[in-house]
């Protein structure tokens, strides 16, 4: 929030930000340590008794809950998984230490390896097949507009900047003295003879062809500020943070740099669009909230598929509209009711792909997603970031269509709602 809002406190080194946001990462270890172990598991490795305590714990919970009378925990049928060590303790007492620990490492990756191939078999395979294209379309469309959204709008404010840009040529300053803000201005041929810059700003400002002679540059800060093909005779460098780069083609005679400041002088003050970055995802990220909120209260009334389908067409739809976003405010509000529309197709997908698999193939199925999720995610990164300034059409007809595409994909699903979990 604060990052975002721009508050008191700001973060203003990238290393506390860091730590601020591996926080809930932390906390998510601690309260592991408060989990029960899986049922499952514990079935798998012989530890039958804690296995039924769990069961039992979680059945005693459900009947509080449900304000219903503490039954007896009974089981009327229970099949033992196999064990996973089976395979390994036949030759846990041959071969060398090194032949067991390759047994065994072999023995856990064919395992993998043939789970994962029954994520393609009877009676999940149709599934698996469109899982994989709505989780893929609904990924690469969703972060990579993700990505476009903030640097289109930075890009359509650097636009309008540079459309206000005030122009100076062949302007000549004698014994004058800068002691304000020099802000979005391209001097060219320009004489500045014993001026005296103190105490000063320049944001976005450029000189081109321009000499300075006898001036004094002290306790300057600068933003996107050039000087390109200039000249510097005689001239004084005091607490400025005017480095090396920032000095291109450019002759200095006799001049002297001192006490130049380090690290990095910019703030929210001095680039507003470093602060507009992180404020736009605030609001698109806030736009998630009701989102959220209406998938809970709706997953069970209209059923998940609906949601899904009809989320993921919506986005597409007002994906579209973006096109005729001429305005920062338009292209926000679009992006704001682009991801609360978004969000009720990740909750659903997430529910569906849960419910859809049998337990043993559950938990590989939805990582095997997951995963393709992120490698999505990635590609649409790398295509749609490359196409910011470029064109607007591509990214507005890429995502629009795969979204469509995947929601009518996702409708051809079965619908689990009343179904009992394989």
């Amino acid at each position: 929030w604060s990052f975002s809002m721009g508050s008191a406190y700001q973060f203003h080194s990238w290393r506390v930000f860091v730590v601020v946001c591996a926080l809930p990462c932390v906390s998510s270890v601690v309260a592991l340590t408060f989990m029960p172990e899986s049922p499952r598991f514990l079935l798998e490795v012989g530890k039958h008794d804690e296995a039924w305590m769990i069961l039992k714990q979680i059945h005693d919970t459900n009947m509080r809950a449900r304000g219903q009378p503490e039954k007896v925990f009974t089981v009327n049928r229970i099949k033992t998984p196999k064990q996973i060590d089976e395979l390994i303790e036949i030759q846990s007492d041959t071969g060398t230490w090194y032949r067991r620990c390759f047994v065994r490492i072999h023995t856990e990756l064919y395992g993998i390896w043939l789970t994962f191939m029954r994520c393609f078999n009877y009676p999940v395979k149709d599934n698996t097949i469109k899982l994989t294209a709505v989780w893929f379309t609904l990924s690469f469309g969703y972060y990579g507009l993700s990505v476009w959204f903030p640097d289109v709008i930075k890009h359509l404010q650097s636009d309008e900047y540079a459309s206000k840009v005030k122009r100076f040529n062949g302007e000549r300053l004698v014994d004058f003295n800068f002691n304000f803000t020099l802000e979005n201005q391209i001097h060219i041929n320009g004489s500045y003879i014993n001026d005296r810059f103190i105490m000063m700003k320049f944001k976005s400002v450029t000189f081109e062809d321009s000499l300075f002679k006898n001036c004094l540059f002290e306790d300057i800060t600068s933003v996107s500020t050039y000087f390109r093909n200039c000249t510097f005779v005689e001239t004084n460098f005091s607490s400025t943070d005017l480095e090396q780069y920032k000095f291109i083609d450019t002759e200095f005679i006799n001049c002297i740099f001192k006490h130049n400041k380090t690290g990095c002088q910019i703030t929210f003050d001095d680039d507003y669009s470093a602060y507009w970055i992180y404020f736009v995802n605030f609001l698109g990220t806030l736009a998630v909230l009701p989102g959220n909120i209406v998938s809970a209260l709706l997953m069970d009334r209209i059923g998940r598929l609906t949601m899904l389908g009809g989320s993921m067409v919506l986005s597409g739809i007002s994906c579209f509209f973006l096109w005729f976003g001429t305005s920062e405010s338009m292209m926000i509000g679009m992006l704001c009711l682009y991801n609360g529309l978004t969000i009720s197709a990740w909750n659903s997908l997430d529910v569906i792909t849960v419910e859809l698999y049998p337990t043993d193939r559950r938990a590989t199925g939805f990582g095997f997603l997951n995963a393709l999720c992120k490698a999505a995610a990635v590609l649409g990164n790398l295509i749609f970031g490359s196409l910011v300034g470029i064109t607007k059409a591509i990214p507005i007809l890429l995502a629009s269509t795969v979204l469509v595409c995947g929601g009518l994909v996702g409708l051809r699903l079965p619908d689990t709602r009343t179904q009992v979990l394989m």
